[in-house]
């Protein structure tokens, strides 16, 4: 019986090149991140008041919250009523498809939600809700 050799060596035809796979991999993770929508955090929890016909919503990019007391919460930072429109026209600018849920507490005062609703409006922002329990 005679025996065959291999030429050039098997070591190199029996590896696996693993980079296009990676770059594959590399390519999608990079998709996904670009495309993915990250929602701003209000900052704190809010005591919301009961809503009979409550709906959520799907494209969701802002939270702002209004505690007890009256202050009003954005990003995890307390905002001064006056910068309110200033900060939700740099939220619409990073995210101009996802809308704005207004977390305000059962105790907080119908003037600082009036004000964050009309800011909202003058920011030009068409998705506007008021978050609640259901």
């Amino acid at each position: 019986m005679r025996k065959f050799k291999r030429r050039g060596g098997g070591d190199d035809e029996s590896d696996i090149n693993l980079t296009p796979m990676l770059d594959v991999v590399f390519i999608m993770l990079i998709f996904f991140i670009v495309t993915a929508t990250f929602i701003k955090q209000a900052g704190i929890n809010v005591n919301r008041p009961d809503a009979m016909t409550a709906e959520q919503k799907p494209t969701v990019a802002m939270l702002i919250a209004i505690s007890p007391n009256g202050e009003i919460w954005i990003d995890k930072k307390r905002v001064d009523p006056a910068a309110v429109r200033a900060h939700i026209e740099k939220l619409h600018a990073e995210n101009p498809k996802g809308g704005l849920v207004v977390q305000a507490d059962k105790q907080s005062t119908n003037e600082k939600l009036m004000a964050v609703l009309s800011a909202a409006r003058a920011a030009g922002l068409q998705e506007v809700a008021i978050s609640t329990e259901q």
